[in-house]
């Protein structure tokens, strides 16, 4: 199979989907790997990396998506991108289309096969995929929670561990899997006053047994959940709906209930965000102020840290992204029912059920789609 793999286009996204490691591994495999110049520069690869690993390399994105067979990327297809898909090229990348109705329409009208990183499961019902983003995502909520709250960036001009006579900052995180989990770890490592909300009792009893040092855990009711943000200095927002939209957690006239300054960090915003008043930010311009409440909303939080992100997120991609070229689509996720928990899109036909619900689309069963 000839693997494409373009540079990032989307707003300071330093990530690239594929590391000189993974190219060398399908070149290993009997695989032609093209990858745009300059393609892993912001993550720290250099061209010559990949030509190391026996990769091509290509000067124009319009040429690797006239003639590979798989695309690999790491965000979302951007428009111009989306013009350029074909009928019958797969593409593997994150998605996340149930907010996004004109990426959907795009790559329906496109006729390719896409594969969601975000909605690959496995074995024990988790998102793998997801997860190394997810870890890098949650820790570095506090950290720019923290950067946030800074009253020369118009929060609260408090320090999340305090210092003697001055108590710490108090930080409610908004779910328990695991963005919630590092992000809490993160900001009790931080000395920050932290509590964990979630409505799955197995969950804060695990959280309870291994971070009961640490953190608290609540259930995460309408009333808790008020009850805590009105006394937060921080809230970072990490619920997640595998493959649909974010529920809105807060709403916005509940914001004046919180204190002046407080930061919100939405981490689910790829998603659509967990709060009524969030809106996607840039890492060049990544606050905004609503009613005196500081939104920290950026898109694609993992990109500023694009070395870390990019080798993790490559870990777990390569045995997916490897059993696609060596089986074909078709039979990988034949032979993986987790991978076939990814295809989102085949043939002008939408094939995951949460996405098809939030924009109002019929959906064709992945398993029929396989026989189409």
């Amino acid at each position: 199979m000839h693997i494409g793999c373009p540079k990032e286009i989307k707003p300071q996204e330093f990530r690239v989907g594929l590391t000189p490691n993974a190219a060398r591994e399908a070149i290993a495999h009997g695989h032609t790997v093209t990858v745009q110049t300059q393609g892993g520069v912001g993550a720290g690869f250099s061209d010559e990396d990949y030509i190391d690993a026996g990769a091509v390399i290509a000067e124009t994105a319009a040429e690797i998506f006239a003639t590979a067979d798989m695309i690999v990327k790491v965000k979302e297809p951007q428009p111009v991108e989306r013009a350029m898909l074909r009928e019958g090229q797969l593409l593997f990348t994150y998605l996340h289309l149930a907010p996004d109705p004109e990426q959907t329409k795009d790559l329906l009208a496109s006729g390719c096969t896409a594969i969601a990183y975000e909605t690959v499961t496995d074995r024990s019902g988790g998102l793998p995929l997801l997860a190394p983003m997810s870890e890098v995502a949650g820790r570095l909520a506090p950290q720019v929670g923290s950067w946030t709250l800074q009253k020369a960036n118009g929060g609260r001009g408090v320090l999340m561990g305090g210092v003697p006579g001055v108590g710490p900052a108090k930080v409610v995180v908004i779910g328990g899997g695991v963005v919630g989990t590092h992000a809490a770890r993160v900001a009790a490592g931080m000395g920050a006053d932290v509590t964990v909300l979630d409505r799955s009792l197995p969950r804060m009893r695990y959280l309870d047994d291994v971070f009961s040092r640490d953190f608290k855990t609540m259930y995460a009711s309408a009333g808790n959940t008020i009850e805590m943000v009105r006394e937060a200095d921080m809230v970072i927002g990490a619920v997640l709906i595998p493959g649909a939209a974010a529920p809105k957690l807060i709403s916005r006239a509940q914001l004046s209930e919180m204190k002046p300054g407080a930061a919100i960090v939405d981490v689910a915003i790829d998603q659509g965000g967990c709060f009524e008043t969030s809106k996607a930010t840039t890492h060049q311009d990544p606050i905004y102020d609503v009613d005196g409440i500081m939104h920290y909303c950026v898109a694609n939080m993992p990109g500023a840290v694009a070395r870390t992100s990019t080798i993790a997120l490559s870990n777990a991609t390569m045995p997916f992204m490897l059993a696609l070229a060596d089986k074909g689509w078709r039979q990988a996720c034949e032979d993986d029912e987790h991978l076939l928990n990814g295809l989102n899109v085949h043939a002008g036909q939408l094939t995951y059920y949460a996405v098809g619900k939030a924009l109002g689309i019929d959906v064709l069963s992945p398993q029929l789609a396989l026989k189409a």
